[in-house]
């Protein structure tokens, strides 16, 4: 699903280039996703995601891993039966496409930049 990630720049999915971060929940695109506290993911920012309850949860760090995830977080994913895996952006994009050709129910959240 996701064609290209230019590090701090931009993630093609389809003919569609996006300049901001973003979800895939159910093979739709959320674009220009905020978090409440920038680069410190909290569950209020993933409520969609969470209430989707996919099988697997990539979350895309950003070029250099700027964004945290903190254990509370994880916590929260895992509680509702949720596989968590938070890599660097580059590294979570090919990830996610993986775990879709396997043909897992699989949301994600990206950070593009930093």
């Amino acid at each position: 699903m996701i064609q290209q990630y230019r590090e701090g720049s931009f993630l093609k999915i389809g003919d569609i280039q996006y300049h901001s971060d973003l979800k895939i929940i159910d093979g739709q695109v959320t674009a220009q996703w905020w978090r409440k506290q920038g680069h410190r993911l909290q569950t209020e920012d993933i409520r969609d995601i969470l209430a989707a309850k996919p099988q697997i949860f990539v979350i895309g760090t950003g070029y250099a891993g700027n964004l945290r995830v903190p254990e509370e977080v994880r916590s929260a994913i895992e509680n509702k039966g949720i596989e968590v895996i938070a890599e660097k952006t580059a590294d979570a994009t090919e990830i996610f496409n993986r775990l879709q050709a396997e043909g897992n129910d699989v949301a994600g959240a990206f950070h593009l930049t930093c």
